[in-house]
């Protein structure tokens, strides 16, 4: 059975910096597309970033250009380095991989943003 955790989040003042972890263990053999999704009280799920098997990657546009999205395959691995955070990027973050041919999600960590 394959597992994603996640970690790194917490209280953080506008403007500041957190990178959250994505970490998937059990028997993997391949994962390929990684995203991070965030949702916040009374808001559906949005999709924040993208990364294939290859690096490319794809953002949401209230994200571009302050958000990261990043990996480590030798370490089965998923990043979000989110900067310049704002009061409206309050969500609860999720990773979603896709682990040999099945997504797989992880359940969740809050990232709350407040002076």
């Amino acid at each position: 059975q394959v597992q994603l955790v996640e970690s790194g989040g917490g209280l953080v003042q506008p403007g500041g910096s957190l990178r959250l972890s994505c970490a998937a263990s059990g028997r993997i053999f391949s994962i390929s597309t990684m995203r991070w999704y965030r949702q916040a009280p009374g808001n559906q799920r949005e999709l924040v970033a993208t990364i294939f098997n290859g690096g490319s990657t794809n953002y949401a546009g209230s994200v571009k250009g302050r958000f990261a999205i990043s990996r480590d395959n030798a370490k089965n691995m998923g990043y979000l380095q989110m900067n310049s955070l704002k009061v409206e990027d309050t969500a609860v973050y999720s990773c979603a991989a896709w682990v040999d041919g099945r997504q797989y999600w992880g359940p969740g960590t809050q990232v709350t943003v407040s002076s």
